[in-house]
């Protein structure tokens, strides 16, 4: 029997539910992954069943364990990261889902984010939470169940009704319902808190009309938050990391010193920095809480959020069946050396960073007779470092930092088109590290940090590089090719307004 200390970090994300065991040198053991579905009721709404997410979740911890040939009571500790902003009320006595997930992605909540707006609340919200008036964040999503849903404010206000993003949700179930707990990094992506006092704001409160009793209570990201219930795994496990994934990520990339950057290509792009243990608030970016360990000072990030990235290629796959796969796109993308003037704007849910336009609509120009579903792959390709340029120079000018290097993970990092033509972009070096599944990485970290196996020090020791992509072509073709994805995205703006 191993008898070392063995890591489970969870994984719930946008699409699928993964658990992957390491052991105490923070290397992948065995793995289990499973879809689940995708609900889009009508357009612009996006919603997930909270049952199947914890169902695929427990399947695949069951099935990594038994890949790993280890039992639950060998385990040391457990880490979760999560898709952010999802936003789930469930029954507190039973555990009962109360209406369906709202998903970050969903926009159903823009015209009550454009009233807060125009009551001219933006800038005491953007002051405490430094994020921005968006249906990307959970605050709205919860007001639109409390709203929708007959009884349930009266019910939320009486204490019977709990409010989780999807970490607060998997801690409640793996502990049997006695833990209602989230993390710093969580909470500060809700509206609701206040990421100067680290704590929930009355103001905030009021103004979304929320009651206080719905919250979990908010802990650091690194330090013991319950123990799983023994009938769930077999044994009581402690869970002792939880963040959201863009900042489980940026821990993963060993992003320790502020200043240091990481982006994740996945169903978006999240571009995230370390700014240190004081937040900054810019035009064009989010601030937000990257961790915090224990007791220790809290570290702070400046992100942009891209809400379309791999997904762009998704829509290529099934909404108009030009590829079948990932790596047909990226082989039909290099069989041409330019997207023969054909610019892709894939604002299919609105645009993120740092444009903020939940009316922006997808646009694809500069068609012309030439043009063939390889022009369209590339286009779309490019379109992810665009997006990526966009937010970085938004973050350039309100950080003041030059950025020596990108660390990049998630799925379309493999794509070595990209990665190259993100360097060149960006005239920075890009780093592929030797482990690109960084987010669920960053868990494991977190959580062997809580429970005393390792510190920062030990994690950035650690991480390994893979290939470095440094800028190939820089100067008037590049700065000529940003200006015209520039105005495509003008164009693209305020398409879908009344």
């Amino acid at each position: 029997m191993r008898t070392q200390p063995f890591i489970l970090a969870l994984d719930q994300g946008t699409t699928s539910s993964r658990s992957v065991v390491f052991d105490a040198q923070g290397r992948e053991l065995a793995s289990a992954q499973r879809e689940f579905t995708q609900h889009y009721p009508q357009p612009g709404w996006v919603e997930h069943d909270a049952g199947e997410i914890w169902d695929t979740q427990l399947e695949t911890i069951h099935e990594a364990l038994r890949k790993a040939g280890i039992g639950a009571d060998q385990l040391a500790a457990i880490g979760i990261t999560n898709q952010r902003e999802t936003t789930l009320l469930w029954e507190r006595a039973s555990g009962r889902p109360l209406g369906p997930a709202i998903v970050w992605q969903d926009r159903r909540t823009a015209d009550h984010c454009a009233r807060l707006r125009e009551a001219g609340l933006l800038g005491g919200i953007r002051q405490r939470t430094g994020l921005l008036l968006d249906p990307y964040f959970s605050a709205t999503k919860i007001a639109w169940l409390l709203e929708e849903t007959p009884g349930l404010r009266r019910r939320a206000e009486q204490g019977e009704v709990c409010f989780g993003t999807i970490d607060s949700w998997l801690l409640y179930r793996l502990s049997g319902g006695r833990a209602h707990l989230t993390d710093v990094s969580n909470a500060s992506r809700t509206l609701l808190f206040d990421i100067h006092r680290l704590a929930w704001d009355d103001w905030l409160l009021e103004q979304f009309g929320i009651p206080r009793a719905l919250l979990p209570e908010v802990r650091p990201s690194a330090g013991h938050f319950a123990d799983s219930d023994p009938a769930m795994l077999g044994a009581a496990v402690p869970v002792t990391g939880v963040a959201g994934d863009q900042q489980a990520a940026l821990f993963g990339q060993a992003c320790i010193t502020p200043g240091m950057a990481k982006n994740t290509y996945g169903t978006g792009a999240f571009l995230v920095m370390n700014i240190g243990p004081k937040p900054l608030i810019c035009d064009g970016a989010l601030t937000t809480l990257a961790w915090q360990l224990g007791n220790a000072p809290p570290v702070y990030a400046m992100e942009a959020s891209i809400f379309v990235a791999g997904a762009a290629i998704q829509w290529l796959r099934d909404g108009l069946g030009l590829v079948a796969s990932a790596a047909e796109a990226e082989e039909l993308a290099r069989s041409v050396e330019d997207s023969g003037g054909v610019i892709f704007v894939p604002a299919l849910t609105g645009l993120g960073a740092p444009h903020w336009d939940s009316q922006a609509r997808g646009l694809i120009i500069g068609i012309t007779r030439g043009t063939t579903r390889a022009h369209l792959a590339r286009a779309a390709i490019e379109a992810m470092a665009f997006q990526v340029r966009d937010g970085l120079d938004a973050m350039r000018a309100g950080a003041g930092v030059a950025l020596r290097e990108l660390r990049v993970d998630g799925g379309a990092a493999r794509n070595d088109l990209l990665l190259q033509f993100q360097a060149d972009l960006l005239a920075t070096p890009v780093l592929r590290p030797a482990v690109t599944e960084t987010t669920v990485l960053g868990a494991a970290a977190l959580a062997a940090v809580g429970a005393g196996l390792a510190d920062e020090a030990e994690l950035a020791r650690r991480w390994a590089l893979q290939r470095r992509f440094e800028p190939a072509m820089q100067g008037a073709p590049q700065d000529r090719h940003y200006r015209e994805w520039q105005e495509a995205v003008r164009r693209s703006l305020h398409w879908a307004r009344d």
